[in-house]
């Protein structure tokens, strides 16, 4: 029965009882955790006890506090149930390698169910965290990627993706933090709009009142009315919808947006600079404040550390294309990068340049969106980049059209129905400054600095052309 006290719980983690052993080595210890796994020798139980990504062994033996029917008691309380537990830390002699709490256990003396789970789970927590590979060798189970996504919430307290998604609220955190010592100024813009934000046609349609509507592909139009209103520098952290019928590792039919926009004074690589810097700044900040989550993840899924360069290594398009010609790739001039070519080129850059991320610059202007601002001194040319990690893209960027008369004759060119995006030419006729931007999808940014294979690994609860649940 659970004590009338039953609902405390102790606000300690578990990697607290490790640094503060020899305090507590004579005190009583409480905490509040679940019960991850058992083991029954005959009058002593072992449990091993998990809070988050963290987990610590527990002993109940037969003595002055425990009884037969209490050891028996524990060592049947079901896998995933919430306990609260009190008992006195105890320094070990051999190290516990099977727990992150290695140098200490709790004996525990009073043990309540708070929450009973059912005894059958659809995974066991440690086959899910087992490594692939591993389990092939050893013919031992490890969890589908279906299996994962079906039953959430139970792989969402593995320690593999406790650590990913502690890691991924740090970017945002990071990606904040930078920018808003930079002076930009963090904006919210509508996610149901009137005319499709890229101007083609992967959108979701919804119903509005009595009329359609869409969901946003980008925010971008609504950052570069911003800039038109004198804000100078923003950004926003928001869903993105894309209506795109893509089922690879990659893609999401709805995704986390990290956008940026600013004006500049001289040239766009004022922009270009800013944005690459907010990137470093970030990889600088989760090698140095999440290391306990990048090991713990590469426990699982073993990856090279994510190398970068200062300043960021930036290529122009020809020069990208010169590498893979010379690695045996036909490409036009004019022809955009294919997902096989850009992993080919993500090697030979690393071979040759020793780094995990880089620019690439003037994109052909006939493979970007109408609002990009055509190069001055090469009109098959553009304004544009890319950024890449580990040989994928993460940001796609550009200078934006900011005068009226050319924006229109660019919508025309794309055959865009102008009375769409009336309201954002519009907001171009009454002073504009020059002004570029991009956005970076942060599932991506998570998935390719922890070298992960798969976006819905990084999404909490993915969306994808077959997945709309849970």
């Amino acid at each position: 029965m659970p004590s009338a006290n039953a609902s405390r719980r102790s606000q300690e983690k578990p990697r607290e009882i490790m640094d503060a052993a020899e305090d507590y080595a004579k005190e009583r210890y409480g905490v509040s955790s679940m019960i991850q796994s058992q083991e029954k020798p005959g009058k002593q139980c072992f449990l091993v006890l998990r809070q988050q990504q963290f987990n610590v062994q527990a002993l109940v033996a037969v003595g002055d506090h425990a009884s037969k029917q209490m050891v028996k008691f524990a060592a049947n309380i079901n896998k995933e149930s919430i306990v609260d537990v009190e008992g006195v830390v105890r320094k070990v002699n051999q190290k516990i390698g099977s727990c992150t709490q290695q140098d200490v256990e709790l004996h525990v003396q009073k043990i309540y169910v708070i929450s009973s789970a059912e005894p059958r789970l659809p995974l066991q927590l440690d086959d899910a965290v087992r490594p692939e590979v591993e389990g092939e060798e050893e013919g031992r189970a490890t969890v589908n990627q279906d299996t994962r996504l079906d039953n959430r919430v139970i792989d969402l307290r593995t320690s593999t993706s406790q650590a990913i998604f502690r890691l991924q609220s740090g970017i945002c955190h990071l990606f904040r933090e930078t920018l808003t010592n930079k002076g930009f100024v963090e904006i919210q813009t509508p996610k149901i709009i009137s005319a499709a934000s890229e101007g083609g046609a992967n959108v979701f349609t919804v119903s509005y009142f009595k009329n359609n509507a869409y969901l946003a592909q980008s925010p971008q139009l609504y950052k570069q009315m911003c800039i038109c209103a004198d804000f100078e520098k923003v950004f926003c952290i928001g869903p993105v919808f894309r209506a795109e019928d893509s089922n690879t590792h990659r893609h999401l039919t709805e995704f986390v947006g990290l956008d940026i926009e600013m004006a500049f004074n001289y040239h766009y690589h004022e922009v270009v600079e800013e944005i690459a810097n907010t990137l470093v700044q970030i990889f600088k900040g989760l090698q140095k404040r999440f290391q306990t989550e990048i090991q713990m993840v590469n426990k699982q899924f073993p990856c090279e550390p994510f190398k970068f360069l200062e300043p960021t290594l930036r290529l122009e398009y020809c020069e990208a294309l010169a590498m893979l010609r010379e690695a045996g790739i036909e490409m036009g001039d004019e022809e955009d990068l294919s997902t096989p070519n850009e992993k080919l080129l993500g090697r030979l850059v690393k071979e040759k340049y020793d780094t995990d991320f880089y620019i690439l610059d003037k994109y052909p202007l006939a493979v970007r969106p109408f609002y990009t601002m055509p190069d001055p001194r090469n009109p098959k040319q553009s304004n544009s980049y890319d950024m890449f990690m580990r040989g994928e893209e993460i940001l796609s960027g550009a200078q934006r059209i900011h005068d009226p008369q050319l924006l229109t004759e660019r919508a025309l060119h794309h055959g865009i129905d102008l009375e769409k995006i009336k309201a954002y030419i519009d907001s171009f006729r009454f002073g504009a400054p020059p002004h570029a931007g991009g956005g970076i999808g942060l599932e991506r940014v998570t998935m390719l600095f922890l070298g992960l294979h798969n976006v819905r690994q990084t999404s909490m609860f993915p969306r994808d052309p077959k997945r709309l649940t849970p």
